[in-house]
């Protein structure tokens, strides 16, 4: 399959971009470079031996999007361009929903205008808000907390919508946990503009020299060791689900619409994870306990059932790879992709 993928430049996005060429499809790429960087294009060629078409534009800019599929000859889009910073996104809330659903407006218009129908979109575990079930599954209603979850949750609904309109549209709806790692040869990996809004690549940076200690939010929870728990998982792993996504919605032409959550179904507490980084790194990673942070729930990991029994998939990389992976990457690009290369 031909398939635009959108944010390919991203995190997730090129470990993606990467499994679809090993998995025999021909990704094409668009990316505004506003939170990556087009170094990863270079890197991306390399592991994957080929050359990745790409194109550098804002995703909401209908004409050029349109101009795009009306040349493109796309079989399926995987749509993760966006804003998604959850502290930023109560600060700036009007450039989210602006950013994030313009994106999915443009993209939607001109997929409809150049018959493309399948749609693998990346959505968010926040679209299940403050729920106390736990481990959270597919059937819970959605709701958010803040504006960076509350674009997820009109995305979805949105997509809902189109596809519910439009017969012979295909949209998979991928909720993510808590990504992290890097790709096992260290040459792509998370790269955070600014100071990291996630504890791994803060912790990685603390480790690494880049900053001298993380703040861990609150110790009191009602957890082993008082720290909150999150179901982390491999961004290899979170890659070979969008792959298994968009294999489904090719064998099961009836399938409109489909959610599923990819998870571990484990909860790993922020302790364990600095405990675990420091064996990985033979580093130490110092911390404060700071106040609990507004709206953290003390515990939050999925039920990832639907997805192993529908798509054939699960999360298979432990902890220790998670954090082996992960150092690799900052160890060996200490500044993220603006190490001299």
């Amino acid at each position: 399959m031909r398939v635009l993928v959108t944010g390919g430049a991203g995190y997730i996005g090129s470990h993606t971009v990467v499994q679809l060429v090993d998995a025999g499809h021909e990704p094409v790429v668009v990316d505004s470079y506003v939170n990556s960087s087009p170094k990863v294009i270079a890197r991306l060629e390399e592991l994957t031996g080929t050359s990745i078409e790409t194109h550098s534009f804002d995703v909401r800019d209908v004409d050029k999007t349109s101009a795009l599929f009306a040349e493109g000859d796309f079989d399926a889009v995987i749509h993760f361009a966006g804003l998604k910073a959850v502290g930023e996104s109560s600060q700036i809330p009007l450039e989210y929903y602006d950013n994030n659903l313009g994106t999915t407006f443009s993209l939607l218009r001109a997929m409809e205008r150049h018959d493309v129908n399948v749609l693998v979109f990346s959505s968010s575990a926040t679209v299940y808000g403050e729920t106390t079930t736990i481990p959270m599954h597919e059937g819970l209603p959605t709701a958010s907390t803040n504006p960076y979850g509350w674009t997820k949750v009109m995305q979805e609904q949105i997509l809902t919508d189109a596809a519910h309109a439009h017969p012979g549209m295909q949209v998979a709806l991928l909720r993510y946990f808590n990504p992290v790692g890097a790709h096992p040869t260290g040459t792509i990996g998370e790269d955070p503009l600014g100071i990291p809004n996630n504890l791994m690549p803060f912790i990685a940076q603390v480790a690494v020299g880049r900053r001298e200690r993380l703040q861990v939010f609150g110790d009191d929870y009602d957890t082993p060791d008082g720290t909150p728990l999150r179901d982390y998982i491999h961004v290899e792993d979170l890659a070979a689900g969008h792959v298994a996504a968009l294999r489904h919605l090719r064998e099961h032409p009836e399938v409109d619409v489909r959610s599923w959550n990819l998870g571990t179904g484990q909860g790993t507490s922020v302790l364990d994870m600095v405990r675990a980084f420091e064996t990985a790194s033979g580093r130490p990673v110092p911390y404060d306990v700071a106040d609990r942070r507004a709206g953290d729930l003390a515990q939050c990991y999925a039920d990832p059932s639907r997805a192993e029994a529908e798509l054939g998939w699960r999360a298979e990389r432990t902890i220790e790879q998670m954090c082996a992976d992960t150092w690799r990457w900052q160890s060996t690009n200490p500044r993220g992709y603006d190490t001299v290369e």
